[in-house]
């Protein structure tokens, strides 16, 4: 539901546009208010879930999220549907890492917690793609709004399973939370992800993006001094030194700058130049979901407690680079079948088999107290990266696209095919440089993601999963 989020409302932003009568320059903000409080808060919510207790916080982010999504989707003037997404993007930072860190002390068995931690990694790194075929559904078939209330029922059948089937075996404490280190941390993650994402409507050059992110850099660089001095910090530094945990936060970083900058091309690519309806361009990316689903529970699920991890994450991060390699030949005369579909398989394969064992990674053998931080932490590198993703590959897209265009328009008759033409080149150079974002997070993982694998005795059904070293 909160990965879900992050995309299903871009097919159905312009119905909502027309509908409440946004403007242009506002719109984006239907999907930055949720990724800005998402992105900046979920240090915060991470640290509240191991304070306050797992279950106690996953369930109070479900109630919160089904109510701002339902006060979105009746929306009736555009600063209440800005504001109900920034009350999901609240809520959903204390649920993402609440979730996780409920699988990572639920599930201590190496063959359950592989088999868990499986499915999680394919509905994260899938999300977005399920993201484009619901709301392309709904947005074509009931009405735009449905693409917010859909998460009620949904909310409401997780409420009842948690109530019923999670026990949260959290250690909670009577330490007070970390102030300073919320306004610092939390401060400077949002001004990082508000200048990444207003660098794309905006332009790199308005002084608004580098003010922001210098903010957002002096803030954060105040927050690692203070956690070093913190009574209590909000996000214990040796959490980051853990050689393991740090490869697996930038892998996932940089998988998803990658991910995320494909998204958004081959959307507007699928809809724009090959001129697929909505629903179709959701159901393009099926195939992906499918291979992703393949990686993670059958190849992944099935060798973490066999191979070291990084033998997984670097090879999935060389599997997805190829699929993007792949993509940097697309022209406008293109066909899905022959072009387009092996790349996504492939994307999908490389991500199924990279993302799994990074959560299984990041939050094995951490301290049940700081399990929350710890998903946070994850969750929140996750975010940073497509925030990035977005904002640095659509600006790389858009001035390689404008300079195809400068140098081919000789005959001005042919406007239409050489914009066309440049359209895609812009896409295809910054496809390029995702894929050497993710090579060099394979490079990564091979490199920091030094530890063994988690072995069990098939006899023991009570083996606990080995400490990262």
């Amino acid at each position: 539901m909160v990965v879900l989020d992050a995309t299903i409302v871009n097919i159905a932003l312009p119905s909502a546009q027309r509908d409440l009568g946004m403007t242009d320059g506002n719109r984006q903000w239907v999907i930055t208010a949720y990724t800005l409080a998402f992105g900046g808060l979920l240090l915060l919510g991470g640290r509240i879930a191991d304070l306050v207790g797992r279950r106690r916080t996953f369930v109070i982010g479900l109630i919160g999220f089904a109510a701002a999504s339902a006060l979105g989707g009746a929306a009736t003037a555009p600063g209440m549907l800005f504001g109900a997404r920034a009350l999901q993007g609240v809520f959903a930072a204390v649920l993402a890492p609440s979730a996780l860190s409920l699988l990572t002390t639920t599930f201590t068995d190496p063959r359950e917690r592989a088999r868990a931690f499986g499915l999680y990694g394919t509905l994260s790194a899938s999300g977005a793609a399920i993201g484009f075929v619901v709301g392309g559904l709904v947005t074509e078939y009931l009405n735009w709004r449905w693409c917010l209330y859909v998460n009620v029922p949904i909310a409401i059948v997780a409420v009842i399973g948690a109530l019923t089937l999670l026990r949260d075996r959290s250690e909670r404490t009577a330490a007070r939370l970390d102030v300073p280190g919320v306004v610092l941390g939390c401060g400077g993650l949002i001004a990082i992800v508000y200048g990444f994402g207003e660098a794309e409507p905006r332009g790199w050059t308005h002084p608004l993006v580098p003010a922001a992110l210098v903010t957002g850099t002096v803030l954060l660089a105040g927050f690692v001094w203070w956690q070093k001095r913190a009574p209590v910090p909000l996000l214990p530094l040796h959490i980051l030194r853990n050689r393991n945990r740090m490869g697996c936060f930038l892998t996932m970083a940089l998988a998803v700058v990658g991910m995320f900058g494909m998204f958004l091309f081959m959307t507007y690519y699928l809809q724009v130049v090959l001129g697929y309806s909505p629903v179709r361009t959701g159901l393009a990316f099926l195939p992906m979901t499918a291979s992703i689903l393949t990686g993670s529970t059958q190849i992944s699920a099935r060798l973490i407690h066999r191979v070291p991890p990084r033998l997984l994450m670097a090879p999935g991060m060389l599997l997805a680079a190829t699929g993007m390699l792949i993509l940097t030949r697309m022209t406008v005369h293109s066909t899905y079948a022959t072009d387009i579909l092996p790349a996504l398989v492939l994307m999908g394969l490389g991500m199924g088999l990279t993302f799994m064992p990074v959560f299984s990674t990041a939050t094995a053998g951490v301290d049940p107290q700081d399990a929350g931080v710890t998903s946070a932490t994850v969750n929140t590198s996750q975010q940073v990266g497509g925030s990035i993703g977005t904002a640095l590959l659509n600006t790389i897209a858009t001035t390689s696209g404008a300079a195809y265009v400068g140098a081919h328009l000789t005959d001005p008759a042919r406007r239409a095919e050489v914009t066309a033409a440049g359209t895609v080149h812009g896409y295809t150079v910054a496809i390029g440089w995702a894929a050497a974002v993710m090579l060099t997070a394979a490079l990564t993982a091979a490199l920091l993601a030094t530890a063994k694998p988690t072995r069990y005795d098939a006899e023991v059904e009570d083996a606990v999963p080995a400490p990262v070293a």
